[in-house]
């Protein structure tokens, strides 16, 4: 397997870095060699900055890129935005010679230049690729006693054509390294439904991503789970500081546990709750912490 360069993006390190932890400590704990991306900026978002300035879009996207060319390491992610964005500037810009040269005359007044000769993935596409739901099963060492609530996101499965994953309305296999760990991925209604962040509705649109949000919440409330897991922090932190604004706004409780797809690995490898930094999430389930720490303890 190629070396990886680890971009965390902007919501990680700034408002999750507990996520960076666990991450790092799943990459770890699976011989992953990965290592950090010194200068690395904003992906940048690709609902925003590509829809009104492509040219901007690609020079600051493939600017990450040469960063991860120069250490010969493919570029490994852990939201589902910055997926998107590398991976869609990478594949653009390695098809369209055009392109290329227009983006490199850009990149040279900064002394770089874009080669194309890295491959960008994402955690979850990386570990169902690369190892596959059975060998990440051989890794784990505590089975996780839970029903999780899965949610894909947009950009890790779609533009379809692109990301080669399968079943697009459908998909299985976020599912199947779900359970790799033991825990059980529970179907509910409009699974595959956006959780109401991305494309600027949260920041331009509060309302009507709220309702969204709410929407999604019911129907996890309703399949009776104990966590919801995710793979992107910008979906994270609409689930899980989300949820306080949902509350505000309609007079609901909803208290649900919100995981990154690293930090429910990393229980399953045996690190502790507060090593991954769950512990750090607006919302703070008692009961599921609970249940998280006697799991670990092995006294469930």
């Amino acid at each position: 397997m190629k070396k990886l360069s680890l971009f965390l993006g902007c919501i990680v390190p700034n408002r999750y870095p507990g996520i960076e932890k666990a991450t790092k400590l799943c990459l770890q704990k699976l011989n992953i060699d990965a290592a950090d991306l010194p200068g690395a900026s904003c992906c940048p978002a690709p609902g925003i900055f590509k829809s009104f300035d492509k040219a901007t879009w690609l020079a600051l996207a493939s600017r990450n890129i040469v960063l991860s060319e120069k250490l010969e390491r493919d570029i490994l992610t852990v939201c589902n935005g910055c997926y998107g964005s590398l991976a869609d500037a990478n594949l653009e810009l390695k098809k369209d010679p055009e392109l290329k040269a227009c983006t490199n005359r850009c990149l040279k007044e900064i002394g770089m230049e874009f080669k194309g000769t890295v491959e960008v993935r994402h955690i979850i596409e990386y570990l169902y690729k690369e190892f596959g739901p059975e060998k990440l099963k051989e890794h784990v060492t505590i089975p996780l006693d839970l029903k999780v609530a899965l949610h894909y996101g947009c950009h890790l499965i779609k533009p379809s054509k692109d990301r080669k994953l399968g079943e697009t309305e459908a998909p299985v296999f976020f599912d199947e390294l779900v359970e790799a760990t033991g825990a059980k991925s529970v179907d509910y209604t409009d699974k595959m439904m956006c959780c109401g962040a991305g494309g600027g509705v949260r920041s331009g649109h509060a309302a009507e991503s709220l309702e969204m949000l709410e929407n999604k919440l019911a129907c996890i409330r309703q399949a009776g789970v104990d966590c919801i897991v995710n793979a992107c922090p910008f979906c994270h932190l609409q689930f899980d500081r989300g949820q306080l604004a949902v509350n505000e706004k309609f007079g609901t409780d909803y208290s649900i546990p919100v995981l990154h797809y690293t930090q429910l690995l990393g229980l399953a490898l045996g690190v502790t709750p507060y090593e991954l930094g769950i512990e750090q999430n607006a919302v703070q389930n008692i009961e599921f912490l609970a249940k998280i720490y006697e799991i670990n303890a092995g006294l469930r």
